[in-house]
């Protein structure tokens, strides 16, 4: 039976999901009744739509600012108080508490709605189809909402049971919403059912097909499906979006902070529904310039916003700007400098020939630090001495503008993100120039890195268990395309499931990093949160290394998130232990 009620929602933001117009006009004064959305498709999509709105990689968080990887300019930034002993279950800038669980309110609102829409009243075949489509991608964006509640969330509550989310997988009256936390296994297992009932609605791609695919042979033509599964809903959830997600999900539920037991089955698990995917895809050669990739074939662009490319998975909307460059450009090319990677992250990198620049046979030179280096640090950092946009980047004391602590809007390490900019952006105020860029939420890389990362734990380096590549495999891939000289002689020593493990960690480090990783990594390793952020004072030739910001944390129990303080006193939800 329909309902009747007063519907109200604020729906002016509903469409900003990276430029693209999808479905909703919304009327003047933003009210309408309820029975409106079964007579009106633009306006039951809305639901969905906001939903989408709420993605928390929609855009770039840096967090890394909150880690050993960076620290920022911005005096005022969140991340930076977070990380000198702020954080509190009443100030947490890695809250996703209320969006997350709001966009989850917006789908199953949506859900209970969906059959009664009128999508296309006057043919049934099309008016199915819809259904269909907008159905899975309810339960996949559901499922993705899960996951981020519990990597920000869940964790051992004061009963020490390890606990997840409130799992809300019906349309409630706000009444009902003082539910109580399931446990970890629990809420991950709905993740998982909302990930299968996608997977059983979707195509693993979307786009114009000559035939019909495999799961759509019923229909009575082509023509339906390109309609509704064709380009016009590229980069709208797709099964293959859906099986990179339950592979990030299994990745978590292995990881040490929740398999406190070390199970090796999650492990297993995680590597093959990783692997999975990653059989259905190619290993992109130049997938660590994937952020230029708008730049490179920009000529390519269709009008549908497509991309020949292996390495995104899904991503948002190409769109033109140049505020990334304005905020994080150095000072003497109109920046802010904001993101400055530290020299924890810069030693991270190894020399060109694979060592670590801690091993003897690396040849690293102190007085020469930058040389012979794995040639993504240049990819990713300015350093002192870089070229960028032709100019020489000087970081050093009394360098100007650009020089360590020279301005408010310099350094404060000696280095400068590069990763994720346009160098053909140009935030001069007298001739600006956009460029269009690419925000990704998912990447080949982050699931080779995954495999890689779960292989090794469940069957060590060099076995593949009946699939197409082992751990090593994958290490040496990324090797190569960095460019670290082959034969990698560093790799090929490497044979415990330790040494293995350390390399595949600082591999992630480097291939994510200011992609929002780093923060959370950290944490489900349960590693040491209170390494301090280094710099570099370069003066009269001279490299002295020093600590640029404490990292203020409590390894007893800051590997876990808050539930907001609110919550648990409106709700009475149990909250992790220590916060």
């Amino acid at each position: 039976m329909r309902k009747t009620k007063l519907y109200m929602i604020s729906f002016v933001s509903v469409l900003i999901l990276g430029g693209c117009e999808w479905g909703l006009n919304p009327e003047n004064d933003n009210h309408s009744t309820f029975d409106r959305i079964y007579d009106d498709p633009a306006y039951a999509e809305g639901l969905l739509i906001t939903a989408y709105t709420l993605i928390p990689t929609n855009s770039y968080r840096f967090d890394e600012t909150a880690t050993d990887d960076a620290v920022t300019n911005d005096l005022t930034n969140t991340y930076l108080y977070m990380a000198k002993g702020m954080w509190t279950a009443e100030y947490n800038p890695q809250d996703l508490w209320k969006n997350c669980n709001r966009g989850i309110l917006y789908i199953n609102e949506f859900l209970d709605v969906i059959d009664e829409v009128a999508w296309k009243p006057n043919d049934s075949e099309l008016n199915s189809l819809f259904i269909r489509r907008l159905k899975g991608e309810s339960y996949a964006l559901r499922g993705i909402l899960k996951y981020y509640l519990l990597r920000n969330h869940a964790g051992p509550g004061t009963s020490g049971e390890m606990l997840g989310i409130p799992i809300y997988d019906s349309f409630i009256q706000p009444s009902d919403f003082a539910m109580p936390r399931a446990s970890f296994t629990e809420s991950a297992q709905s993740a998982y059912d909302d990930f299968e009932k996608a997977l059983s609605l979707l195509p693993l791609d979307y786009g114009n097909k000559a035939d019909l695919p495999d799961g759509f042979k019923e229909l009575n033509g082509v023509d339906s499906y390109n309609f509704v599964m064709g380009d016009a809903v590229q980069q709208r959830i797709s099964g293959r979006i859906v099986k990179a997600f339950k592979a990030k999900l299994a990745i978590l539920e292995a990881s040490p902070i929740f398999n406190v037991d070390n199970d090796l089955t999650l492990w297993t698990k995680a590597a093959n529904l990783n692997a999975e995917l990653l059989d259905m895809g190619k290993f992109d050669p130049k997938g660590n310039l994937f952020y230029l990739k708008a730049q490179i074939d920009a000529g390519n662009i269709t009008a549908n916003d497509q991309l020949d490319n292996n390495e995104i998975v899904w991503r948002r909307p190409i769109s033109s700007s140049r505020t990334m460059e304005v905020d994080n450009f150095p000072p003497s090319l109109y920046g802010n400098g904001r993101i400055n990677p530290t020299q924890n992250l810069v030693d991270a990198f190894p020399m060109k020939n694979g060592y670590p620049i801690t091993d003897s046979r690396s040849n690293f030179d102190p007085s020469n630090p930058y040389d012979n280096r794995d040639p993504r640090l240049e990819l990713y950092i300015i350093y002192d001495g870089s070229t960028y946009k032709n100019k020489k980047i000087n970081t050093g004391v009394n360098a100007g503008d650009n020089g360590l602590n020279a301005r408010v809007n310099s350094t404060r390490t000696g280095y400068y993100m590069k990763k994720l900019l346009r160098e053909d952006a140009n935030p001069n105020p007298a001739s600006t120039s956009d460029q269009q860029h690419i925000i990704v939420h998912i990447r080949q890389t982050e699931l080779f890195l995954n495999y890689a990362e779960a292989a090794n734990e469940a069957w060590g380096p060099s076995a593949n268990a009946g699939n197409h590549f082992s751990a090593k495999d994958v290490i040496a891939a990324i090797r190569k395309r960095a460019g670290i000289t082959q034969p990698d002689t560093y790799l090929e020593s490497i044979t415990t499931k330790d040494d293995m493990r350390e390399l595949i960690r600082n591999e992630r480090r480097l291939e994510l990093c200011f992609e929002g990783f780093r923060f959370w990594d950290i944490r489900r390793w349960n590693l040491d949160l209170t390494e301090v952020a280094k710099g570099v004072r370069i003066e009269n030739g001279q490299y002295n290394y020093f600590m640029v910001e404490d990292r203020v944390y409590d390894n007893s129990y800051m590997h876990y998130g808050p539930i907001p303080y609110t919550e648990v006193l409106k709700y009475s939800l149990e909250q992790n232990a220590g916060w």
